[in-house]
């Protein structure tokens, strides 16, 4: 039987774990690559979790066969892991109060796990749906990405207009002006 100072000790030191796992998980700001950062004037607005597929298509360039990205396919979640929206072609997000952004990539840089998509800064280039939670969205970070890379080999002639899904998850940050 342990004495009270042990449990103590015990109960800090699982706690303690705890803690670290949860901010593994979650980047602070100085882990995440200088050219990831929103602009300074800006702030976040909403954190989703995504969880869905990254969808490629078999092509042809020359004489070399790839699979390129046709479009993610994801529901997004809020903190609490209630349904929040969903993320498609654009790259496209839309919240269940129809607000809609769409979006151009500015900078990436490789996952930490190498078996996963680079995480991303989205600028957004376009809003839809009227004035719920996504209309004041000017930013977007994909952090934290596991999964959806196109596979190395597959893709030949025979599998040409042929679809893959690759199975992925990741956090989008979004950001508004201060």
């Amino acid at each position: 039987m342990l004495n009270p100072i042990a449990h103590f000790v015990v109960g800090v030191v699982g706690a303690g774990a705890i803690f670290s796992l949860s901010v593994a998980a979650h980047p602070a700001a100085q882990d995440i690559p200088q050219q990831l950062q929103p602009p300074a004037n800006e702030q976040v607005l909403v954190q989703v979790h995504a969880k869905g597929d990254q969808i490629y298509t078999c092509k042809a360039d020359s004489a070399q066969f790839t699979w390129t990205l046709k479009a993610p396919d994801a529901q997004l979640f809020d903190k609490d892991g209630k349904p929040f929206g969903k993320h498609f072609a654009g790259p496209s997000w839309e919240a269940n109060d129809g607000s809609r952004v769409t979006g151009k990539a500015v900078g990436n840089a490789p996952s930490p796990d190498a078996n996963s998509i680079p995480w991303l800064l989205v600028t957004v280039v376009s809003h839809d749906g009227g004035s719920g939670i996504l209309s004041q969205a000017t930013t977007i970070q994909r952090l934290n990405t596991k999964g959806g890379k196109a596979p190395a080999s597959g893709c030949d002639a025979a599998r040409i207009g042929q679809e893959m899904r690759a199975p992925y998850s990741a956090d989008y940050v979004f950001y508004k002006p201060k």
